[in-house]
């Protein structure tokens, strides 16, 4: 056999791998793969309920696990203080911000073993910042729970202390 002939069918050998593991591909990608699970949104974790302003339209600045209580939160905020904290290492934000903390119970996901999502929410906390007469900043705290979510706690303050001083001292993630 020449080698010519051989070149040729190593490429024709070549071309039909190449077109076998490319129908394979997209084979994979069906959108009927497993009809057996189907997509739905999870609304376990919506919020429903008496909130100011629904924070999940805002943009998240960080989020964590607690591991111990089985419960996962983030931290939203308004146009203002999502840029404050990703410019800045402070944690005095300016007059106009506002930072929503959610936390959810967590339940396993049921397409991913091993996984975790949020469930129903546990609660929703605000600090807003506000210029007070005296031109200093002023914090506004606001709790809510249960389910329907209800405001379970309010205070103003002229200094971040207690549950608002852990919401503004949380750093910002740091994203591509």
């Amino acid at each position: 056999m020449s080698l010519m002939n051989k070149s040729k069918r190593s490429r024709t050998n070549r071309a039909a791998l190449l077109s076998a593991v490319f129908t394979l591909l997209l084979a994979g990608c069906a959108s009927d793969v497993n009809p057996r699970v189907a997509t739905r949104p999870n609304n376990d974790a919506a919020l429903t309920g008496d909130l100011p302003v629904n924070p999940l339209q805002w943009k998240v600045i960080t989020s964590a696990i607690d591991k111990q209580n089985s419960t996962m939160y983030t931290l939203f905020g308004n146009d203002v203080a999502v840029q404050y904290a990703r410019t800045h290492a402070q944690h005095d934000y300016p007059a106009g911000s506002t930072l929503s903390l959610v936390t959810w119970s967590q339940q396993e996901d049921p397409r991913w073993f091993g996984g975790n999502i949020p469930s129903a929410p546990k609660s929703v906390e605000f600090v807003a910042v506000a210029l007070g007469p005296d031109k200093k900043p002023t914090y506004v705290y606001q709790e809510f729970e249960g389910s329907p979510l209800k405001k379970t706690s309010s205070q103003e303050s002229t200094a971040p202390d207690g549950r608002s001083a852990y919401l503004v001292n949380q750093r910002a993630a740091v994203m591509p």
